[in-house]
C-alpha cells in the first residue's frame, strides 16, 4: 500500500469518526432521558450495542471512502462516488439530530428512508470506481435497514 493511499484512507477514517462523533454527541442528551421512556420493540439492542457497532460501521466507511479516493479525486467517476458518500454522511449525522434532538421518530424515520436509497448509490458508485469499496458498505446498509424498522417500530409503538 502506497503512503498516499495509506493517508487517504486514514484522513476519510477520522472524518466518518468525527462526523458519527457530532451525532452521537446529539444522541447523548436524549438516550437517558426522552428515549429511555419511549416504548420499543423486543428486539431493540441495548445501548451499549450501538458505540461499538456505529465504531466499526464509520471505520469500514472511512476504508471504503479512502479506497476510492485513492483512484484519483479528478475523476468524474470519484467525484461522484465521493460525493454520494458525503452527502449520505451527512445525513446518516443528521438522523441523530432529527430522532434524539428534535425527538421525532415519524420525521427521522423519512430521514433515514432517503439514506438508505443515497447507501445504496453510494455502494453502485463505489463498485464502479473499486468492487471492494462496495462490498465494505454492505455492512452500514444492513444496519441502516435494521435501524429503518426499529425507527419505524419505535414510532408506531409511541
Amino acid at each position: 500500500m502506497t503512503k498516499k493511499k495509506l493517508i487517504r484512507i486514514l484522513l476519510a477514517i477520522a472524518i466518518c469518526l468525527i462526523v458519527g462523533f457530532l451525532g452521537a454527541y446529539a444522541t447523548q442528551a436524549s438516550v437517558a432521558t426522552w428515549y429511555s421512556t419511549l416504548e420499543k420493540p423486543s428486539y431493540n439492542p441495548p445501548n451499549w450495542v450501538f458505540t461499538p457497532i456505529w465504531t466499526t460501521l464509520y471505520v469500514l466507511m472511512g476504508v471504503a471512502a479512502g479506497l476510492v479516493w485513492s483512484k484519483g479525486f479528478y475523476h468524474l467517476w470519484v467525484k461522484t462516488a465521493l460525493y454520494h458518500f458525503g452527502f449520505q454522511l451527512l445525513l446518516s449525522s443528521a438522523w441523530s439530530v432529527v430522532f434524539f434532538g428534535l425527538q421525532s421518530p415519524l420525521f427521522a424515520l423519512f430521514v433515514i428512508l432517503t439514506l438508505f436509497v443515497l447507501i445504496l448509490l453510494t455502494i453502485k458508485w463505489f463498485k464502479i470506481v473499486k468492487p471492494i469499496a462496495a462490498y465494505l458498505m454492505i455492512p452500514y446498509l444492513l444496519w441502516v435497514g435494521f435501524a429503518i424498522v426499529l425507527n419505524f417500530e419505535i414510532w408506531r409503538l409511541n
